[in-house]
């Protein structure tokens, strides 16, 4: 019975557990203001939608539990994305398997490039990335002139409107779980079985929770560093290829900005800005939430413009609140210390 009563009261500790509930409740209020939010239809569309998102969310989780910080990733994202509507454009009948590895192979690179930046110049992972955030940026500005890239062949515009899972609803018209929603949960999945079932997955969190205890206790921290932000190259890849599909243009801009809603949901999600704390189910709701409170100001009719302001308020509460956990927590270990 002690047992059970333990296990119930770690779970209303857990930082998921608050999360969902206020999930459940923002669902509610904004579900009476507007009763179409609960539907079917428009939980589908939500997914699609917020898919690139929390594509890009699991990556930058993996950066964040590692005790760095990539704030780099929309503009690998848009160079590769950018480098695959030139590649196809120019071989329309190439086949599928090479168009998804250009953007992907990309990916990879420049967020290697990113970790032996990090690693070797000894320089805090905010101010490599912000660098290389605006590198990237002003290389493709002077390579693409600023031109946007539209017009793709047939089965790169049929591909996002696939349902794996569809439903009819009442105009007739189909609806469901879209092959580019199928894309994302396959990635959370594996995401998941990284961190929490791997070897690698414990050694990125010891890297993140103290670099120095990890690095005596033999782990290789560059080649932990190099497989975070490879791994979120790899992620900002495949977040190029869903952006492109559901949007059907490639802008050397259009990313510009979204990183803001990355690092908000993976915040939100309890991942800890100092490292060494965070997970896949937290991230999950951190894309929800701000998916929602989204929706929400939408349908209350707030300007867009202020949807940044209400999202930075959440993230700053959201960073006050896990700041001083962590504090606490620190405190409270220190009392333990001293009475043992």
């Amino acid at each position: 019975m002690a047992n059970v009563g333990n296990r119930i009261k770690h779970i209303f500790n857990r930082n998921e557990s608050y999360l969902l509930a206020v999930l459940i409740v923002l669902i509610i209020v904004v579900s009476l203001i507007n009763p179409k939010f609960l539907s079917g239809e428009n939980f589908f569309a939500i997914l699609r939608t917020y898919s690139f998102i929390g594509i890009l969310s699991i990556g930058f989780l993996m950066v964040l539990i590692s005790g760095g910080i990539d704030i780099s990733f929309t503009a690998t994202a848009t160079v590769a994305q950018y480098a695959m509507a030139v590649f196809l454009a120019a071989n329309p009948n190439v086949p599928i398997v090479m168009v998804i590895l250009v953007p992907i192979v990309i990916g990879i690179i420049l967020g290697s490039i990113n970790a032996f930046l990090i690693h070797f110049l000894k320089a805090p992972s905010i101010i490599i990335t912000i660098s290389t955030l605006n590198a990237y940026y002003g290389i493709l500005q002077f390579i693409s002139k600023g031109r946007w890239i539209y017009g793709f062949p047939q089965w790169f515009r049929d591909f996002p409107n696939i349902k794996l899972i569809q439903f009819l609803n009442e105009n007739g018209v189909y609806y469901g779980l879209s092959t580019i929603t199928a894309i994302w949960i396959v990635l959370l999945i594996a995401g998941a079985i990284v961190l929490r079932y791997s070897v690698l997955g414990r050694n990125i969190y010891a890297l993140g929770g103290d670099p120095k205890a990890a690095h005596r206790g033999g782990l290789n921290l560059f080649r932990l560093r190099l497989f975070c932000y490879s791994f979120m190259g790899f992620m900002a890849g495949i977040g190029a290829i869903v952006h492109a599909m559901v949007t059907q243009t490639v802008a050397p801009n259009a990313l510009l900005g979204q990183e803001f809603d990355v690092v908000t949901a993976v915040v939100l999600g309890g991942a800890s800005i100092f490292g060494g704390t965070g997970s896949v189910l937290g991230t999950v709701l951190g894309v929800g939430l701000v998916a929602v409170i989204k929706n929400a100001l939408t349908i209350v009719r707030v300007p867009e413009y202020w949807h940044q302001v209400f999202i930075g308020g959440v993230l700053l509460i959201s960073v006050v609140i896990t700041a001083t956990r962590t504090r606490l927590a620190r405190q409270k270990n220190r009392i333990i210390d001293v009475q043992n």
